[in-house]
């Protein structure tokens, strides 16, 4: 905020730069920020929770994990492709099923069950 008071105070964004020794660009953009949003607070990054794409078809998920629990990830992503045109990849899948409660337990025989942790 220092900066944005030094330039509200008459002196250039460049000249801030080089009191608070910070780079130019820093200056004006924190300057610009505060200006259009009346804080120099950055913007929330990312996407909000609960807007994914599979937040839909969390229920077509939830229970077809449930049927059959050592079913895979690309086996799943192939179901969901299958049934709702829906492509996602199997990293993801297991991202927003471990977020629902479900963990992956491995089986000496090399396989593995998804279990869910607790109920939602």
């Amino acid at each position: 905020m220092r900066v944005a008071d030094f330039v509200e105070a008459g002196h250039s964004c460049r000249a801030a730069a080089g009191h608070f020794a910070v780079s130019e660009s820093f200056a004006i953009k924190l300057v610009r920020r505060t200006r259009d949003t009346g804080s120099p607070a950055p913007a929330r990054q990312g996407r909000p929770p609960g807007h994914g794409k599979l937040v839909a078809y969390e229920s077509f998920l939830i229970q077809t994990v449930e049927a059959k629990p050592a079913i895979t990830m690309p086996e799943l992503a192939a179901r969901l492709l299958e049934e709702h045109g829906i492509v996602a990849a199997p990293a993801m899948l297991s991202r927003f099923l471990c977020r629902c409660g479900f963990t992956y337990k491995k089986s000496p025989d090399g396989g593995g069950v998804r279990t869910r942790r607790h109920a939602r």
